[in-house]
């Protein structure tokens, strides 16, 4: 009898225990469920605020900054929503085989932590720590917006842009993106008043420094064609040089771009110069060019120089504009553009999910972005967009082994890498040894691609340069990889090529 009573007793409560189990776990659902569609609401509000306000010509500063803030709630946003929706859909485990794989880290005041814990989707919405993650942005966004009254208020009273109602993709892959308030930043100071003349003050100088195609040209060249800037001046001259090592500016008439040239009455001769520098700088040089360009340049006229060189910042009469990497949630939200095309990533959660891990290798960079993107968008099949993955992570990780570095810094520092193929013959060695570019006007363009080269279309041997990616934004350079290819023997080609070589 106590036998009998003992196993009705343990029922009970295992059935009990069950149960209490599987309510939990039901609210949990509902609180996922919940906290996504609450996200998903919100982000239309936010979304609708963005795109209105970038169709309007906002002049107050203050507004400008309210809009960066609503950019980057925007790509946060986005960034947990995707997550949570699409991390776990990829099949990480069939790519990497289970070794573990040292990822590049971004560095972000704002970086939203990954979620971590159980490899399936529905785990990972009913994780506490990841509710708790998802309740905050719910709660910094709900904030935000109800911080925007009166933006959208003021909103209405500055004047349309009339543009075309193009989709994302167009937009993105044909605009500067994410430059927008440091280049606010350089129109206010290009229309600041300088003070009275006469009292020797000479042009205002404006550093602008910046790893190697970090964006610093295509911001400029923006700038230059602001109506505000403009109509401001009444020239606007672009000097180019390696070094800075002139006496004057007629020394850099020879390498000059006149990029305005308009002599009304509303700019009383002011000036813009714009020297874009690719090395260092002499500051007595600098000395020299400055107080020629004293001389020679109008009241009001200003300086905006450009470089790779952290000496430059000291040349300012105002504090220097560093343009660094985009944050990880920005990236990824130009990168899944890029790379979807008019697909919707919603109907495609495991491309999304390998869109993601790949994103994350390229450690911000826009070209390495667009040669890419560029590959996915014309195979949207989850088995190549694997191998893109698996080519990338051993890229990736190789480079750091061998070199200590990422290979977009290494190509940054002006050194060589190995880049990956998907497809082709074995025995061939490819070494990008630099990236330079050009403008896309001049006819000697190379007929291979970097995207022939990854992709094994391309096993052309020698010295010769491939086309890495053509700019649809001014100032409208094409991009080239100077490329040195041979045959190894296949009995030793596993012992002379670089690990990082091998697809």
């Amino acid at each position: 009898m106590e036998a009998v009573l003992s196993a009705i007793m343990s029922d009970l409560l295992s059935r009990a225990t069950s149960m209490v189990i599987q309510r939990y776990r039901r609210s949990r659902e509902k609180e996922a469920e919940h906290g996504i569609q609450r996200l998903q609401r919100v982000l239309l509000r936010v979304d609708a605020t963005v795109e209105a306000a970038e169709g309007r010509h906002i002049t107050n500063q203050a507004m400008l900054r309210q809009l960066e803030m609503l950019r980057q709630g925007m790509y946060g946003g986005h960034y947990m929503l995707d997550t949570v929706k699409f991390r776990g859909h990829g099949g990480d485990d069939e790519v990497s085989g289970g070794l573990p794989v040292a990822l590049p880290r971004f560095s972000s005041a704002r970086r939203l932590p990954s979620f971590t814990g159980h490899s399936s989707d529905e785990s990972r919405q009913k994780n506490p720590e990841n509710l708790k993650k998802l309740e905050k942005m719910l709660e910094r966004l709900e904030t935000l917006m109800g911080d925007m009254l009166e933006f959208a208020v003021f909103l209405e009273g500055y004047p349309r842009i009339p543009r075309q109602p193009y989709c994302t993709y167009l937009v993105l892959g044909n605009a500067m993106f994410g430059r927008q308030m440091e280049m606010e930043t350089v129109i206010n100071f290009l229309l600041r008043p300088e003070a009275p003349a006469g009292n020797g003050a000479g042009p205002g100088v404006l550093p602008i420094v910046g790893v190697a195609r970090i964006g610093k040209s295509t911001l400029v060249e923006h700038v230059c064609l602001d109506e505000r800037v403009r109509s401001h001046f009444s020239s606007i001259v672009v000097f180019t040089g390696e070094d800075l090592d002139a006496g004057d500016l007629a020394a850099f008439r020879g390498s000059a771009a006149i990029k305005h040239q308009d002599a009304t009455a509303a700019s009383r001769g002011r000036s813009l110069a714009v020297i874009e520098l690719a090395g260092d700088v002499d500051e007595e040089a600098w000395r020299r060019l400055y107080q020629s360009a004293a001389s020679s340049m109008g009241h009001g006229s200003k300086i905006v120089i450009t470089s790779r060189s952290e000496k430059v910042a000291a040349l300012g009469t105002t504090k220097a504009l560093r343009l660094k990497a985009l944050p990880p949630e920005a990236y990824w939200y130009f990168f899944k553009a890029l790379a979807f095309g008019s697909a919707n990533p919603d109907d495609h959660p495991k491309l999304a999910s390998l869109a993601m891990e790949i994103a994350e290798l390229l450690d911000g960079a826009f070209m390495a972005g667009n040669v890419v993107t560029s590959l996915m968008r014309a195979n949207q099949s989850t088995e190549f967009w694997l191998r893109v993955l698996q080519c990338s992570r051993d890229y990736t990780r190789k480079h750091q082994a061998m070199f200590g570095s990422h290979p977009n810094k290494l190509l940054q520092q002006g050194q060589s890498v190995y880049p990956w193929r998907i497809a082709g013959t074995h025995d061939v060695v490819t070494k990008f040894s630099k990236i330079y570019q050009k403008p896309s006007a001049q006819d000697d363009v190379p007929e291979v691609t970097v995207q022939d080269i990854l992709s094994g279309r391309s096993t052309r041997k020698g010295n010769f340069s491939a086309v890495a990616w053509v700019s649809t934004v001014p100032p409208y350079y094409t991009f080239l990889a100077s490329c040195v290819s041979q045959t190894v023997r296949c009995s030793t080609a596993n012992k002379k090529r670089p690990r990082h070589a091998r697809a």
